[in-house]
């Protein structure tokens, strides 16, 4: 396979060195993504650098992820319109442990393949320096002029930003080149790859590998993802989406992908999977046909949250989603986790409820939609509700409202989900 080509169709290449190319297709590459530890978890916003290093080695080079341990500390100012807060070693130490844990499901760190994928961190070589040995060393090949004429510099300068760049943050690009000079001259990498966004900090280490070895070095770019709407992408109501469970649940996740526009599930499909261009031609064509079956949204959310999660993760985020629609609806809330629950059922009116009126048996529930939890104002909607078939717990359509309220209509040990109407759900939590 051709990396660049690759790239190309898949509208993920957005700028390159003259003889990249070239190089790529010459010989077996080692190429490197940084990726800041900024939290223990990578978010969908990292995604499109994951899967550019995937694609480069299924296309026989060898992937290094540097996680930026050294430069975390510090922070990119690339735009950014205000300097960050800075981290902790320990915080840092936590943080790269989980996104190693991540790296892992998109690249074969572990074969004996010569190509397999390292994963590097720069504090290692960073730490043993002193600031005068790095302004002595380093600092000298590089002209001030040379790195305020940087966009991500300029943009900081001249912008609104009122406090300007601090030293610390202008001191970046020179530390982000020289990981590439350590690189180039210690692991023979001869690429950096990154968003357009670091385009500046990437030439400032060919640069510094030119002047100080005359080193070959090269640089390549992706487009920085953004929604068709002109909307921030991987953005929602609740934050970022992660690809740690803890913070996105698998249900979400899928679900951020299932919902996106269909002019960016087009461009997502290309960019996020490793669909072949046929594959997404054929999918094109059926969307066209129906729109409203939404083929590509569907196997992109497969093919990405089975990709990050697991299939499992997938056949329970799919059954979670059908919930509301199906009829063994009832079957499968009851087979669904609590976080799945909590995920589906979002937003609802909730009440809580004494855990042991529902144990005892003895609660009817026409006194528990409207004594113990005001569901219903007053009994006699209750009746004239479930008499036209209106009344749902569970899913389950009830009748009767004298009946008992038991244990086993808990879900997941402590819910019950009462239903009045089409589309009104309320959520009991005993406690």
């Amino acid at each position: 396979m051709n990396f660049v080509e690759e790239l190309r169709w898949r509208g993920m290449l957005h700028d390159m060195m003259p003889g990249t190319e070239e190089l790529l297709n010459k010989e077996q590459v080692t190429a490197y993504i940084g990726f800041d530890p900024t939290a223990d978890s990578l978010h969908i916003g990292h995604l499109c650098s994951v899967m550019i290093l995937r694609h480069f080695q299924r296309c026989g080079h060898k992937p290094m992820a540097l996680i930026g341990g050294a430069t975390g500390m510090i922070g990119d100012p690339s735009g950014k319109s205000a300097e960050r807060n800075l981290l902790t070693e320990d915080t840092l130490n936590h943080n790269i442990e989980g996104m190693k844990a991540q790296l892992s499901k998109f690249l074969d760190f572990d074969s004996d393949a010569p190509n397999a994928a390292e994963l590097v961190n720069n504090y290692d070589w960073m730490k043993s320096w002193t600031f005068l040995d790095f302004a002595r060393e380093i600092g000298k090949h590089i002209t001030v002029n040379y790195m305020m004429a940087k966009d991500s510099v300029k943009k900081r300068l001249n912008g609104e930003a009122r406090d300007g760049l601090s030293f610390t943050e202008f001191t970046y690009q020179l530390l982000q080149g020289y990981d590439f000079l350590y690189l180039n001259q210690n692991k023979n990498c001869k690429l950096q790859m990154g968003g357009s966004d670091q385009w500046g900090n990437i030439t400032t280490g060919t640069e510094l590998i030119r002047r100080t070895n005359g080193g070959e070095a090269y640089a390549l770019t992706c487009p920085l993802i953004t929604k068709a709407d002109g909307g921030k992408f991987g953005k929602t109501e609740s934050g970022n989406v992660w690809l740690d469970p803890r913070y996105t649940s698998p249900y979400k996740f899928y679900q951020f992908w299932l919902n996106v526009s269909d002019a960016d599930a087009e461009r997502y499909i290309k960019i996020f999977t490793e669909l072949t261009r046929e594959e997404v031609e054929q999918l094109v064509k059926e969307q066209a046909a129906d729109p409203g079956l939404r083929p590509i949204q569907k196997r992109l959310a497969k093919e990405i949250t089975t990709m990050v999660h697991s299939a499992e993760a997938y056949e329970s985020a799919v059954e979670a989603s059908s919930i509301l629609f199906s009829k063994d609806a009832a079957e499968k809330l009851h087979r669904i986790d609590e976080a799945t629950l909590l995920d589906v059922f979002e937003g609802v009116d909730t009440f809580k409820i004494a855990k042991s009126d529902i144990e005892s048996g003895e609660t009817k529930l026409i006194d528990l939609l409207t004594e113990k939890a005001a569901v219903f104002p007053s009994k006699g909607e209750l009746r004239k509700l479930a008499q036209g078939n209106g009344l749902s717990i569970n899913k389950e359509k009830v009748t009767d409202i004298n009946l008992p309220a038991t244990a086993d209509m808990l879900l997941a040990g402590k819910y019950i989900l009462v239903q009045k109407g089409k589309k009104q759900y309320f959520l009991l939590i005993a406690e």
